[in-house]
């Protein structure tokens, strides 16, 4: 007689049944996961950050033609708008087209240009993000920024149209901040 207590063989159909119901489970578990992370990826692009891709040259040597960034929606609810920061904005002209341009000018800013060198509030502006073969040596009469409003201006200045050419930004025409450059893979990074 034995004293061990003994089991009955387990058949292979048995394992299969039971290891079907947890194949099932791991299997369910992973698509709700991809779920998740597609649902969370489409909210981040609809509400905080938004694709773009550059249309042109005025931002030389900082943005090419083609290149795609991501542009920070959220940032300005919470935060003030900057001298240099790069921003997207509806251009005032047709607010169906957006145009990628620097802030220079603050609401209640002087703006001059006295050949190509940008004066605000009677100083010099230090833009060390020009390049001497994108400046010109253009002037402007001075100007002051309303409030409510922006002073845009391209850093490829011989051939940026900007606030220089069309007026003022409204502040409610800017949607976002250029914040990452992700293509192409050699630039990829942050933006200044």
């Amino acid at each position: 007689m034995s004293t061990e207590s003994e089991k009955p063989p387990v058949l292979a159909d048995e394992t299969n049944n039971k290891a079907l119901p947890l194949v099932v489970s791991e299997i369910r578990g992973w698509i709700r996961d991809v779920f998740f992370v597609v649902g969370t990826a489409i909210m981040i692009v609809i509400f905080l950050y938004q694709p773009v891709k550059v249309e042109g040259t005025s931002m030389l040597p900082e943005l090419k033609d083609q290149e795609r960034i991501f542009v920070n929606k959220f940032v300005y609810r919470f935060g003030k708008i900057s001298r240099r920061d790069i921003v997207v904005f509806w251009y005032p002209r047709d607010p169906s087209k957006s145009f990628i341009k620097r802030i220079i000018g603050l609401p209640g800013d002087t703006i001059e240009i006295r050949k190509g060198t940008v004066y605000v509030n009677g100083d010099p502006l230090d833009e060390p993000y020009l390049i001497p073969k994108y400046m010109d040596e253009k002037s402007m009469d001075p100007r002051t920024v309303e409030y409510g409003y922006y002073f845009v201006m391209g850093d490829d200045r011989k051939y940026s149209s900007d606030s220089r050419v069309w007026g003022l930004v409204p502040e409610k025409y800017i949607y976002g901040k250029a914040v990452f450059r992700y293509w192409p893979m050699s630039q990829i990074g942050s933006l200044d």
